[in-house]
């Protein structure tokens, strides 16, 4: 029976699903072990996790078999945020935990990664021939004087040379870093030079769109302005000899050599990601060998129910943590999908087709995509056979309502539909998929564990249905150890613990429901405040875009010094549409019956389309600095968009509306 305060879900796991989930057997483990809650499902493990954190991160530990090279004296010596120190006097390697698989004889012989491209061919790479690689790269790169702690660096698309780069580098103790081959120069050179890498590697082009795209200039560009480089690693995805003083990717990784895992402390750095960047140089976030391996163990392996007889494929570039991500299904013994080349190509149902060539059984994309599946009028379900696929998941932005009905109407009724929600800040998700509880529309289904994820007002006072701020209120594994180039880590505390000190905000608008669940209502820095009534941007844009006319949309709200408000919005219209009267009357009706009278914008703007990060997310912050007069050079690093060329009409509109 449903109380009245709680929904009807969309969809429940059946008592056989429930039963075979890992988190179940690790609750029922954990109960006998280490005295968590054996009754109560998830929420009272949920609370056991918070309450008992130092227990329950020696629980996921021991659980997944963590291989401590020397052992840990304590989990939690210092929970403080931020300086947490965790699992102090341990030393591990990722890289080996990664392969782990390859060591049983069993599983040598079958896929660890499947590569596909725009073919929608799979090629696999075996577990024994991808240790083999990792083995010859990381010997190479000790022969080139790589040492723990030094930069390697990759320009690459989603292949597979890109996961064995960052395994041979994790195994060696260097830290990786890398950008995909359609970021400009000034892009990675705003990324890289910062952390000034030894070693780069690179491809002469990348294949997107049915076309291939040569980038030997810009990696020569790379190369003049990065004078740290020792050496420059070519790998020939168009077929092109190695330029002069460049070595070639099939000698480095030609030879039979057994791997060597460099024991490296927990804290020890694993990989640097890097901000959005659009308003500044980008942040070079810095996470650890340990706090990664951890948290993406129980993120994959009990959240995502992630396990050797599982294809993980999740449709990301090299320049999004979602491809760390990715890699690190490895972590499970899991098959990885790598799909590199356009998310619609040659046709908007491109990634349902890989996610049957490949028989994906978690299959990862963007709420964009299935939203623009859904405008397109794909149908998956009829026209694929997704017969091995358990969980789509979402991430990127707040998958709409209409986004959950259209993938449990066009892909399956049976279908676990995971909305997440994290950050590049910690590699992974603060709420998301959870295989043991329902599914509502518009929600995602709960906190994580070892997560203490609040929503708290101004005064920093929790709340329950009402939106707040997204606060999560102990320390993470893979919270970043620091940001590179920030020694006395003014920069770190001023991201996350300036509003609330010792709690970390992440910049997030969040509802928690008296069930449990969570809901995401957009970015709280480009927030709409009006008449005191706060609303995210993603509710704006879920309600607008219904409309097929409505390819896409911004909307920014502006404080003028008068003490008045202005909230435009900016629409790229669908082909063939036109922004009359009435289409302006349509778009003004759904946003005041559905949302509220009072975010009913001022204006409606046609755009030829909106800009994006370099990660596809609407860029907010900038374009309203841009309105508010600030240039053009001061409002937005170039370097971060998509396209810059979409920009001068926002600040041309900021210039014109202070002369009036």
């Amino acid at each position: 029976m449903t109380s009245a305060s709680t929904p009807q879900p969309l969809w429940s796991p059946g008592p056989d699903r429930i039963a075979a989930a890992r988190i179940t057997a690790f609750q029922a483990w954990a109960a006998e072990r280490f005295g968590a809650p054996a009754a109560g499902g998830y929420p009272a493990l949920h609370r056991w996790s918070v309450d008992e954190l130092d227990t329950f991160w020696q629980a996921v530990a021991e659980w997944f078999d963590v291989r401590f090279t020397t052992p840990y004296e304590s989990v939690l010596a210092d929970r403080a945020m931020p300086g947490a120190r965790w699992f102090t006097g341990a030393t591990l390697n990722y890289a080996e935990h990664a392969l782990r698989a390859a060591e049983d004889p069993a599983r040598a012989d079958e896929a660890a990664l499947l590569h596909v491209d725009e073919t929608h061919e799979a090629v696999p790479v075996t577990w024994a021939e991808l240790r083999r690689q990792v083995g010859a790269l990381s010997a190479e790169l000790r022969a080139l004087g790589v040492r723990p702690g030094d930069r390697v660096s990759g320009y690459l698309p989603n292949i597979p040379e890109a996961v064995t780069a960052l395994l041979a580098t994790a195994a060696v103790g260097a830290v990786w870093t890398s950008c995909a081959p359609d970021f400009g120069a000034r892009s990675v050179l705003d990324r890289f030079q910062q952390v000034e890498p030894v070693v780069l590697f690179t491809v002469d082009g990348y294949r997107y769109g049915g076309k291939e795209h040569d980038r030997r200039d810009t990696v020569a560009e790379l190369r003049a302005e990065l004078p740290s480089l020792r050496a420059v690693v070519h790998i020939p995805l168009l077929g092109t000899d190695a330029p002069e003083g460049a070595l070639a990717w099939s000698e480095l990784t030609a030879a039979a050599t057994e791997p060597v895992f460099e024991a490296v402390p927990f804290d020890h750095p694993l990989w640097v990601l890097y901000s959005s960047g659009t308003t500044g140089l980008p942040k070079a976030i810095v996470q650890s060998q340990g706090g990664i391996l951890l948290e993406h163990l129980k993120q994959l392996g009990l959240h995502c129910d992630l396990g050797p007889e599982d294809r993980f494929f999740w449709y990301t570039s090299t320049g999004w943590m979602m491809w760390n991500f990715l890699v690190s299904g490895l972590l499970t013994g899991t098959t990885v999908v790598l799909y590199d080349g356009s998310p619609g190509y040659p046709d908007t149902g491109a990634q349902w087709r890989i996610a049957e060539r490949t028989k994906a059984t978690l299959y990862g994309t963007s709420a964009a995509y299935v939203m623009a599946c859904r405008k397109a009028e794909v149908h998956p379900g009829r026209d694929f056979d997704l017969s091995s696929v358990k969980c789509v998941a979402t991430t990127g932005s707040p998958l709409p309502p209409d986004g959950f009905r259209w993938l449990h109407d066009e892909v399956a009724e049976d279908l676990w539909i995971a909305s997440v929600s994290g950050g590049t800040d910690v590699c992974s998700c603060f709420a998301g998929a959870v295989p043991t509880l329902p599914v509502h529309i518009g929600e995602l289904q709960a906190a994580c564990l070892g997560t203490d994820l609040q929503a708290w007002d101004p005064s920093g006072k929790p709340l329950v249905g009402e939106v707040g701020e997204l606060v999560v209120t102990n320390p993470m594994p893979s919270m970043p150890i620091h940001f590179w180039n920030d020694p006395d880590g003014s920069r770190y505390r001023d991201s996350y613990f300036e509003m609330f000190p010792g709690a970390w905000r992440h910049g997030d608008w969040i509802t928690l429901t008296d069930h449990g669940s969570v809901v995401i209502h957009g970015r709280s820095d480009s927030t709409l405040n009006r008449q005191g009534v706060r609303m995210g941007s993603a509710d704006i844009y879920e309600a607008v875009e219904r409309l097929p006319e409505i390819k896409e949309s911004l909307v920014i709200g502006l404080e003028e010094p008068n003490g008045g408000y202005w909230m435009p919005l900016f629409v790229h219209l669908a082909p063939g549409a036109t922004l009359d009267d009435e289409l302006r009357t349509r778009v003004k009706t759904t946003i005041r019956e559905q949302l509220s009278p009072r975010h009913v914008p001022d204006e409606i703007i046609e755009v030829p389309a909106i800009p994006h990060t370099l990660t596809g997310k609407r860029i907010e912050v900038p374009v309203k600095r841009l309105l508010q007069g600030t240039p053009l050079a001061r409002a937005v690093n170039a370097g971060s968009v998509d396209n810059i060329d979409l920009l001068p009409f926002y600040e041309q509109l900021g210039r014109t509306r202070a002369q009036g």
